[in-house]
């Protein structure tokens, strides 16, 4: 077996997942073989692998981190949350159905604990190191029972416990300590240590707080992570930004044309990959911002209606904040609009629904002459096409089904035949997630936008999503190396939490 460890933390976004992904990364420079892992992921933001199996996006990346290919066996259960109580299980990168969160902690976790374990045997089998991501905090004791992807994850496969804490927020010195103190004596046993993320200032006065918290528990604290904008890649637990901020808060350069392009992201209930739009804010001069209100779509370039868990859901929350009307009258117009996915589904004539939301038939905003049926069995596939003279990849994960009755064809294979979407004017719209990476499409996309919205706008030729996100992956491998104790990490990986660790009352409740 490779060595493992389990990245946990004191609160969900406390940065396990850009933690995780740093450590892979600075581990595969070193000449590691890595490999990520998440026994249970909570999100709307994922992934198709290329055997067609749908996981965390955020997994996903982390094999990126790891240069390999992201396979299921990397997030074994994925729950897409359908509402406050039920979620879609996905096992193994496939649905099998609807599940309140009652009955999914109330026994069905816990019967797939024989199957996340074997996964990550498996990775274990193939590997030098597996890092493992935890979900949430370790000591949610009201579900420690049924739990299989933090502490239940680490006492079945003797894997070491690094817990993560977001000192940018306050009380990480609390949220430490009361993290350990909650767990049993077992669990506390394989907490090594902490990692502080996202410290501004002079580490020099965190000291005195991280000796006091060592002398407290006995356990040391790895590392002191430095804040550093623009690393909030593939974010999983849902929107991490303020529906009026920017995309990212990475420095972008000037436009190399005369004029911005402002793009107006619609903030959709339940939104799906909303990452689809991290390509766009990655161009210079390109202003992305989420939206909720119709005026704020009046001085946008571009509108852009996301994926979604809930299209019909969606569709009656555009009609009830007045955004449909706006989007209608853009479209009357001849001004650009991109549905993606879910937004695409929105804009055709009508939907029927038997299966998200049961709703039967109900009418959609008319703009694209597309009928929509939801069928029962998933669409996942990584589909390769031509748009707008340009080679596109992207990703489906979707179970309503296009019926295109007109307009023009949008992403076309090598002999001309469309393979999706369909284009009226400057109304466009897709089922594939991601195809905004494809640099020579997203510039000819963004071309076409800019005459239409009668923008000087020139996007920049050699602007390189991947490329951009290596530089992103990088810096994280650089965080963790110039600012954590790797050489105890690796002691940590490669043989376990050290033994004779204290117990730190009073445990968790009986």
């Amino acid at each position: 077996m490779g060595g493992g460890l389990l990245v946990a933390g004191t609160t969900s976004d406390a940065g396990k997942s850009v933690v995780t992904a740093g450590i892979c990364r600075w581990l595969v420079r070193q000449g590691v073989k890595v490999a990520p892992f998440k026994a249970q992921n909570m999100s709307l933001n994922s992934f198709v692998t290329r055997e067609g199996a749908e996981i965390g996006r955020a997994q996903a990346m982390q094999a990126q981190a790891c240069r390999i290919e992201p396979t299921a066996l990397m997030n074994p259960v994925l729950l897409k949350p359908g509402g406050d109580r039920s979620s879609q299980v996905v096992l193994m990168g496939k649905p099998v159905g609807e599940m309140s969160a009652r009955g999914y902690h109330g026994g069905r976790q816990q019967r797939l604990l024989g199957t996340v374990l074997e996964c990550l045997a498996e990775l274990r089998g193939t590997y030098d190191a597996v890092i493992c991501e935890g979900a949430g905090s370790p000591a949610e004791i009201n579900l420690r029972r049924t739990d299989i992807v933090n502490m239940g994850i680490a006492r079945n496969a003797r894997l070491p416990v690094l817990v993560v804490g977001d000192i940018d927020r306050g009380g990480v010195f609390a949220s430490f300590f009361g993290t350990v103190a909650l767990l049993s004596p077992e669990d506390q046993a394989l907490v090594a240590g902490f990692l502080v993320n996202k410290f501004r200032g002079d580490v020099s006065l965190l000291e005195p707080g991280l000796d006091m918290l060592l002398g407290l528990t006995g356990r040391p604290t790895y590392g002191v992570l430095p804040f550093r904008h623009g690393l909030g890649i593939d974010e999983e637990d849902g929107l991490r930004i303020s529906l009026r901020g920017t995309v990212r808060e990475s420095n972008v350069a000037p436009p190399v044309g005369e004029d911005v392009l402002r793009v107006a992201v619609c903030a959709v209930p339940l939104m799906s990959n909303f990452t689809d739009v991290d390509a766009l804010a990655a161009e210079p001069g390109v202003v992305v911002r989420f939206v909720d209100r119709p005026e704020e779509l009046a001085d946008a370039d571009l509108v852009v209606i996301p994926g979604t868990r809930g299209t019909v859901k969606a569709l009656a929350w555009l009609r009830e904040r007045g955004l449909a009307d706006a989007v209608v009258r853009r479209a009357a117009e001849g001004r650009p609009v991109l549905g993606i996915c879910g937004g695409f589904q929105v804009l055709g004539e009508h939907i029927e629904d038997d299966v998200e939301s049961r709703q039967g038939h109900v009418e959609g905003l008319g703009v694209l002459p597309v009928r929509v049926r939801f069928a029962r069995e998933k669409t996942l596939t990584r589909p390769v096409g031509t748009a707008l003279g340009e080679q596109v990849e992207g990703y489906e994960i979707h179970h309503g089904v296009a019926e295109v009755t007109g307009g023009d064809r949008f992403i076309s294979d090598g002999n001309g035949h469309s393979l999706d979407g369909c284009r009226v004017g400057s109304v466009w719209g897709t089922h594939w997630h991601g195809s905004l990476e494809s640099d020579g499409f997203r510039r000819a996309f963004l071309r076409e936008v800019a005459a239409a919205a009668g923008r000087r706008f020139v996007p920049a030729p050699d602007t390189s999503f991947a490329a951009l996100r290596e530089e992103q992956l990088d810096l994280l491998g650089d965080l963790v190396e110039q600012h954590a104790d790797t050489d105890a990490l690796w002691r940590l990986i490669e043989s376990g939490a050290p033994q004779g660790l204290p117990f730190i009352p009073p445990g968790a409740p009986a």
